[in-house]
């Protein structure tokens, strides 16, 4: 192998290595980002146009309080089974907190059963 060969299998070693050191990186990166919190909240107004949803949210431990927000979403199919004062459910992540992940409606709670109150005789 002459002198030529030899700097260039170094040079392509050297690169292929960098871009491997690079693409571990960004890896290790993704995720110590991708914190995930559960979000719900209450529908405002959704505005299936423009691929947005106005929710007050519920109190998310770690990362805010119950506040008001425009959020975009993941699927924007989603936007037409909601109506405003519905209850959701969706994925957050840290860094990227203003598009909620899988969007879902959420049932109703469970209402206590109301029974007739019984009328005693004194």
């Amino acid at each position: 192998m002459n002198q030529k060969q030899y700097r260039r299998r170094v040079v392509l070693f050297a690169t292929i290595l960098c871009l491997l050191a690079t693409v571990a990186h960004g890896q290790r990166a993704d995720k110590k980002a991708k914190k995930e919190f559960v979000f719900k909240g209450k529908v405002v107004k959704v505005d299936a146009n423009a691929k947005t949803v106005v929710v007050i949210n519920d109190y998310i431990p770690g990362w805010t309080k119950a506040v008001t927000g425009i959020y975009t979403v993941d699927n924007p199919e989603v936007l037409k089974t909601l109506e405003p004062g519905d209850r959701v459910s969706a994925r957050v992540y840290e860094g990227n907190f203003k598009v909620l992940y899988e969007l879902k409606l959420v049932p109703p709670e469970d209402l206590h059963a109301q029974f007739p109150q019984k009328k005693y005789k004194e």
